[in-house]
C-alpha cells in the first residue's frame, strides 16, 4: 500500500516523526504513512505543505 502513493517532497510521517534508525521507528513511521493513505483529503496535503515550510524556514518540526 505504501508504494501505491506517488512520492513527493515530504510526507505525513516526515513532518510528524523525527528521524530514527530502529525497527520501532520504522514501524511508527509506517503507521503515519498508512494513516495518510487511508485519509488522503486535500486539507491533509495542505497541512503537510505548511509543516514542511515551517521546518525549512524556521528549523522547527519533528526531530
Amino acid at each position: 500500500m505504501r508504494h501505491a502513493v506517488r512520492p513527493g517532497i515530504t510526507g505525513w510521517a516526515q513532518v510528524n516523526y523525527p528521524y530514527g534508525a530502529s525497527k520501532k521507528d520504522a514501524l511508527e513511521k509506517l503507521q503515519y504513512d498508512l494513516y495518510y493513505i487511508k485519509n488522503m483529503p486535500m486539507f491533509l496535503d495542505f497541512h503537510i505543505l505548511l509543516k514542511t515550510v515551517r521546518v525549512m524556514l524556521f528549523r522547527k518540526g519533528a526531530r
